[in-house]
């Protein structure tokens, strides 16, 4: 029993020894791969999907309602300014424009005779045989007869006008885009009947995210690259931002204008993406694995205190998160060398070395301190 006490307490007292000779010696500093706020590329390059549109899309409708008896087109048809797309039941219009034919008829025959009674009131006025009070009368009828065949006349070219609209033409010359009604149904007057794909220019619509949107603006350049055709880029320009999000999305519609040498290798509905630079001109970055969470739930990144080559937590602000790396707001300076990976292992104060991506110091050996090399001086004598 008196040997297992004196065995326990030897081997306690090699324990404390060895304790007390690791804290009195110094600890070595560890390497830690540092960058400069800003050494990451200033701008990501954001892929978003989109498809080609036209820059003018119009929908085309009847001007009247009616029953639709004929489409002349079909989607993805080419067609021509002025080429007859689809036809209405004319017939209660031309009705009308008959109608209105007759009116106006009648309303010229009251007019030719109300001209007569006024010239043949007007001679015997002259010769004092009605009184003019007649004359003034009859000048109001004749006046109301060639009002009502003015309102006539009008009527009937709205009738012609009416019978006209049962036609639809295409405005412009271009590609039908889409249809939405089919021969036997009744359509109201500005149902949408065609959407028609104008000729000219090209546009790719995508959608912005919210949490970037103020990175982007109209006239920005970015390239387009076809499903298709996987590598090769298309040259466009941001011509459009919608000034308000998507409820639902919550993004913000875009049209992207491609070049004009790049608008004959594309085709409408055509599946694409844009690669747009996100990112501030002037902002710092940093790669994402050196920011972490501090002790106060904000984040903070390693940086390198180049006089004593110890590490201190200084808390920075940053942006939206890209894929490589997160812009930096304020916290740091693109002088301070930060430590860009593995910083979950380390801890404030640390003694470090720091290196570049290619193994190499960054900062200039420190200067022994006096206290240190004065011992050293005395034990040599």
């Amino acid at each position: 029993m008196n040997n297992m006490r004196w065995m326990g307490g030897g081997l306690l007292a090699i324990v404390l020894a060895a304790c007390g000779k690791q804290d009195a010696e110094p600890v070595a500093p560890i390497p830690v791969l540092v960058v400069h706020a800003g050494t990451v590329a200033g701008q990501e390059v954001a892929a978003y999907p989109g498809e080609i549109r036209a820059r003018e899309e119009s929908p085309l409708s009847f001007r009247v309602g009616g029953n639709l008896i004929k489409r002349h087109v079909d989607a993805g048809q080419r067609v021509r300014k002025g080429q007859l797309l689809a036809e209405l039941d004319a017939a209660d219009y031309a009705s009308q424009a008959s109608a209105s034919q007759a009116q106006l008829a009648a309303a010229e025959a009251d007019l030719v005779r109300a001209r007569d009674d006024q010239k043949r009131y007007a001679t015997l006025a002259e010769q004092q045989l009605v009184s003019q009070s007649a004359l003034d009368s009859q000048t109001a009828a004749f006046k109301a007869a060639q009002g009502q065949a003015n309102a006539a006349r009008a009527n009937l070219a709205v009738a012609r006008n009416q019978a006209q609209y049962a036609q639809l033409r295409a405005p412009a010359d271009g590609v039908i885009a889409s249809r939405q009604a089919e021969a036997g149904q009744v359509v109201s007057a500005g149902q949408t009947v065609f959407t028609l794909a104008a000729d000219g220019g090209r546009e790719v619509v995508i959608a912005l995210p919210e949490s970037n949107i103020r990175d982007y603006q109209v006239g920005q350049p970015v390239q387009v690259e076809l499903w298709n055709r996987p590598g090769q880029l298309l040259g466009g320009t941001i011509r459009e931002i919608a000034p308000a999000a998507d409820a639902q999305g919550r993004t913000y519609a875009t049209r992207v204008s491609l070049a004009p040498e790049a608008l004959t290798e594309v085709e409408l509905g055509q599946s694409a993406r844009v690669f747009a630079a996100a990112g501030r001109q002037g902002t710092l970055q940093l790669p994402l694995a050196a920011v972490q969470r501090g002790a106060d739930g904000r984040s903070s990144v390693w940086v390198v205190d180049p006089a004593k080559r110890t590490l201190k937590a200084t808390p920075v602000t940053v942006g939206a998160y890209g894929v490589e790396s997160v812009p930096v707001l304020s916290g740091v300076n693109a002088d301070d060398w930060v430590v860009a990976a593995g910083g979950h292992l380390l801890r404030e104060g640390q003694p470090v070395t720091a290196v570049d991506r290619q193994n190499r110091p960054v900062l200039a050996p420190a200067a022994k301190p006096a206290a240190a090399a004065a011992p050293a001086a005395g034990k040599g004598n």
